[in-house]
């Protein structure tokens, strides 16, 4: 292995080259990681059915989720169409419990699907209903009850043991976990009480319970502080053994949250938002990479999340053992625009364009380009930083008015020697030729257009997929993006309308900007009526008719009041917005780096482990232990190269 990067040194000798054995790492995954819960900006809106959520579960495959309120009196039934994943969720239908109690509050099925167990505070008790087709909600009949009000008089949750041998009822009155022995597993008639467990220390309102898969965690949702707390328990499913260890923040899913699920490997997470009468989603999951030891002794690890570093196979006791990481600064989140914050860097353009439409940066980020109604041109600017707005400067103009007089939006092809314009006079996008790639002055038009008139209203923004054989439209007219295929990529005689269209009028009545994450499962519109970036989900990617918004969006109202155009950097870290009310570019982050710990027998020498490289750079650690990995010094020997 070869490293020839410049590092800072901290202590000793700037060394530049590396020449070792280069060791094995090996990933792996660790679910109910609630240090680690980060909100994966997706959530389902149950507000058609119910106004009042209070507790969800999935199917054990995912595919479908259940949901019980205090509206409607009943279990809602939804289908997934990506397991696991509730933006794909629809409405299936309903069993109403209401015969039972009128304020249900937490809901549990046995894994098999045939057993339903509903809590109400109405009557305080469980309720317990047999599904003659499993998960099949109509399906269900009412079979017994049984009563908690010795022990809890506002039952919220409900949870059982994965053998049905014990249930577990967390209530607002005690705001303790109470635990009952069933002596035939899931049968609650044979229920008895046998202790409580408080979490008043930590909650007033908790609102339900839920336990890792093999009863040594558990985990209390807190309506009062919003969070979820998590216990360890010394014996399993012995509530009288737990013990406090930590909580997270669940406010992304609005005040009051109510309901907790887990999927069953741990790496998901489920919330009920009452306030936002949502399901929100959350992963769970500790990413590891594991040095072995035996392999070598310079390991390079660059992480696309947040990952935890281990190390395996030392030498034998006595004997010392040690391993030099390479460790690249990496990206734990990108395209996250509901965690997305101004970078307070802006660039002005009016003095070229005082009515900016949109923006186009070259791959590299070294070049930006703006296209606007003043100047009926598009204008080319270079970045001495890449990616750093601030640090641009203008080169030149090329004018589009024999084509249009009010070009709506610029692209380009990835190679840089085709550019492409929309113009919204004759609703018509017209194509280019450069002979020099990027370089605008070169640029002749091809005398090759396609018209998008048939679509109807004012087009606003236009993108094409990476490949060229797809491209979308948005227009502030309809509120409607509308997508094409061109049957010879980049060829916009080959174009023509796939009869599918988007409606983004539910969110914003001006639709403006558009751009879609690389993958195109994502698609993001900025809207001047209420001065937002809106992100949607797309199930199948490319396909519109597959898409749906996903609740997520970002205000640029503090910035400008009629955001235009939108566009990412290449990996999804930074936004860059073009507003017509400042004739203004404005920078964002959308991207955070990945976050690095280390298990608790890495010893360091300040006490405290270093912070993770920074994207773009690298740092350095050495570790070594003579006590066969009971224990490792960790040092960070080098900090930061580029």
């Amino acid at each position: 292995m070869s490293n020839d990067k410049d590092f800072k040194v901290k202590n000793g000798i700037q060394p530049t080259v590396y020449h070792e054995g280069l060791g094995t790492v090996t990933s792996a995954t660790e679910g109910y990681y609630l240090a680690g819960a980060s909100y994966d900006s997706v959530s389902f809106s149950v507000s058609g059915q119910e106004t009042a959520p209070q507790g969800v579960v999935l199917k054990t495959d995912g595919t479908k989720m259940y949901v019980v309120g205090q509206t409607g009196d009943d279990v809602n039934e939804y289908s997934l169409s990506t397991a696991w994943d509730v933006s794909t969720a629809s409405y299936t239908t309903n069993f109403s419990v209401s015969s039972q109690d009128t304020t249900p509050s937490g809901l549990f099925f046995r894994t098999d699907g045939l057993k339903l167990y509903v809590s109400g505070r109405g009557s305080d008790g469980v309720y317990e209903y047999d599904l003659s087709i499993a998960w099949d909600i109509s399906s269900a009949s009412y079979l017994q009850t049984f009563s908690v009000a010795s022990q809890e008089t506002n039952p919220m949750g409900v949870f059982f043991k994965s053998d049905g041998t014990k249930m577990y009822v967390i209530g607002t009155a005690s705001d303790a976990v109470n635990e009952y022995d069933l002596s035939t597993a899931w049968d609650i008639s044979t229920a008895s009480y046998s202790q409580n467990f408080s979490v008043v220390s930590q909650d007033t309102g908790a609102t339900d319970v839920s336990f890792k898969s093999d009863g040594t965690k558990m985990y209390i949702v807190g309506g009062v502080s919003d969070n979820i707390y998590e216990y360890s328990l010394s014996t399993a499913w012995d509530v009288s053994t737990a013990s406090y260890v930590q909580s997270t923040s669940v406010l992304s899913a609005g005040e009051s949250p109510q309901g907790l699920f887990f999927k069953p490997d741990g790496t998901k997470a489920y919330v009920v938002g009452a306030v936002g009468t949502s399901i929100y989603q959350y992963s769970t999951v500790l990413y590891t990479n594991t040095l072995d030891l035996s392999t070598g002794s310079v390991f390079e690890v660059t992480p696309t999340s947040d990952i935890q570093v281990t190390l395996s196979n030392p030498a034998a006791s006595g004997t010392v053992s040690g391993a030099t990481l390479l460790l690249d600064g990496g990206v734990a989140s990108a395209y996250a625009i509901a965690g997305a914050s101004y970078d307070s860097v802006s660039f002005s353009i009016s003095s070229y364009q005082t009515s900016p439409t949109s923006l186009f940066f070259k791959p590299d980020g070294t070049k930006m380009y703006t296209s606007g109604n003043a100047g009926d041109d598009v204008d080319e600017y270079t970045l001495s930083t890449a990616w750093d707005i601030s640090t641009a400067s203008h080169v030149q103009i090329f004018g589009v008015t024999s084509q249009d007089t009010y070009p709506a939006g610029v692209f380009f092809k990835p190679d840089g020697l085709r550019m492409y314009i929309l113009g919204r006079t004759s609703s018509t996008a017209y194509q280019y030729t450069l002979s020099t790639a990027w370089d605008i002055s070169t640029a002749s038009y091809d005398s090759v257009s396609f018209s998008l008139s048939s679509q109807g209203g004012g087009k606003a923004g236009f993108f094409f997929k990476p490949d060229g054989t797809a491209l979308f439209v948005s227009s502030y007219g309809t509120d409607l993006v509308y997508q094409y295929t061109l049957s010879t990529a980049w060829d916009l005689s080959t174009a023509s309308y796939d009869s599918v269209s988007f409606s983004i009028a539910s969110q914003d009545g001006v639709a403006f900007g558009i751009t879609f994450k690389p993958d195109g499962t994502k698609m993001y519109i900025t809207g001047s009526t209420n001065d937002s970036v809106y992100e949607y989900d797309i199930s199948t990617a490319w396909d519109l008719s597959t898409a749906s918004y996903n609740s997520v969006n970002f205000s640029v109202a503090s910035e400008d009041l009629t955001p235009q155009g939108v566009f990412f950097k290449d990996d999804g870290t930074k936004m860059y917005m073009v507003g017509g009310t400042g004739d203004n570019i404005y920078q964002y982050s959308t991207g955070s780096e990945a976050t690095i710990t280390y298990p608790s027998i890495v010893e360091w020498p300040s006490g405290t482990a270093p912070t993770s490289p920074a994207i773009g750079e690298t740092d350095v650690v050495t570790f070594n232990t003579r006590d066969g990995g009971s224990t490792y010094q960790g040092v960070l020997a080098i900090d930061g190269a580029k």
